[in-house]
């Protein structure tokens, strides 16, 4: 299965490259959040709005990116994302204030919003070696962009912490030149998406069990992502060592140990293991406070995190019968509100009630996670036969 993700058509890779580029802008800000807030004179919880704003707009986007792009086609849509994010991320760059900078994280949220839903379905209808690997290539395309988005962040923001946002915009100008130009215009659907057809699709008790999972999910990931910055007490080089570590974690967890134990224990179960591992570490960061053991912590979340992306995004994508635009669609609005309430509430707790509240929330979530999934479990029948019939290919 290695080899056949990696024997992709140029369109497949061209669109891969933009992706990377569009999960970069998730973890960009976190190695300059501290020197935003001191250059904005904003505290913690404001600056979080960066987060908040983001994944607000674009889980709520996502349910118009399927209307969208079957009526003006999948190859226009990924190209209208690409150009909100570059004129968005270069205004940002150019914000004298925190309700600029969030206000255009929001416009940038919207770009990504039509981007992304967009690039996994066009991505697994392009694709040689199947759904599978298609979508652990796009699962290898946001870990690799978590990992370096922090490493460009730091790099660009020790000159200034408005860098990393011009940064962004050049290299999404570049995704969109490749796929303007290397992307051959998949066919429309024969029938256009309603905008209620995310909404019905997740009446479906599978989906709805795998998008509220997954949000409680997203609270855990997000809360170590948005307010671990501020109790590092590192410079922007050292906190994007950190994440950077971090997302090569994700990015390895994501293509290589997601699948086998896939394999071996089957999607639902691996999920229960992932997200007690999550909650334990959350655990481990509180009780470290501060120091060396927030770092190994929080590195290690990488582990769990990398391996709950790709099961999640392959659960949504094969437990109901939904197109899988469709799908994506209701399935990312559903958990992406988990980006967009964690990172505020993290970082309000933090500064309020002390800095190890954030993370046994984040643990809390990670067992309702789990309890959801317990006691849903017959809605995920038809994901188990999904999983032995890849064990069966394997």
């Amino acid at each position: 299965m290695r080899n056949g993700i990696l024997r992709q058509p140029m369109s497949v890779w061209a669109t891969a490259f933009a992706a990377v580029v569009a999960f970069m802008g998730i973890g960009l800000v976190d190695p300059i959040l501290p020197a935003i807030a001191q250059g904005l004179h904003a505290g913690p919880s404001q600056v979080s709005l960066l987060f908040t704003s983001y994944f607000l707009v674009t889980a709520v986007a996502m349910l118009i990116t399927g209307w969208v792009s079957s009526r003006i086609g999948g190859k226009k849509t990924l190209l209208l994302g690409l150009a909100l994010v570059v004129v968005f991320a270069a205004l940002a760059g150019t914000s004298g204030s925190v309700s600029e900078l969030v206000g255009f994280r929001a416009g940038w949220g919207l770009g990504n919003a039509l981007f992304v839903a967009t690039a996994l379905a066009v991505i697994v209808g392009a694709a040689s070696g199947g759904a599978e690997s298609a979508i652990i290539l796009y699962e290898a395309a946001l870990g690799l962009g978590i990992s370096l988005g922090p490493l460009v962040g730091a790099l660009l923001g020790d000159w200034n912490w408005r860098a990393p946002f011009f940064g962004t915009s050049v290299l999404m100008a570049v995704g969109f030149l490749l796929i303007a130009t290397l992307l051959k215009a998949p066919p429309r659907p024969a029938v256009k998406t309603r905008l209620s057809d995310p909404i019905r699709a997740l009446a479906h008790g599978g989906l709805s069990t795998t998008a509220f999972t997954a949000l409680f999910y997203n609270f855990a990931f997000f809360t170590v992502l948005a307010f671990t910055p501020f109790i590092l007490g590192m410079s922007a080089y050292g906190i994007g060592a950190v994440f950077f570590c971090w997302g090569v974690l994700v990015a390895l967890c994501s293509v290589f140990v997601a699948p086998l134990l896939q394999r071996r224990l089957g999607s639902v179960t691996v999920l229960h293991v992932a997200l007690a591992l999550l909650g334990a570490l959350q655990l481990g960061i509180a009780a470290s406070g501060h120091g060396a053991g927030v770092v190994v912590f929080a590195i290690l979340t990488g582990v769990p995190i990398g391996i709950c992306n790709t099961v999640f995004t392959e659960s949504a994508m094969e437990v109901s019968d939904a197109p899988r635009p469709v799908a994506s669609a209701g399935y990312n609005f559903v958990r992406w509100m988990g980006g967009a309430l964690a990172p505020y509430l993290a970082t309000k707790l933090g500064e309020e009630v002390g800095v190890a509240v954030p993370y046994l929330l984040g643990a809390v979530c990670c067992l309702a996670g789990m309890t959801i999934l317990y006691g849903r479990r017959h809605h995920l029948r038809g994901l188990r036969r999904v999983d032995v019939q890849h064990a069966v290919v394997a």
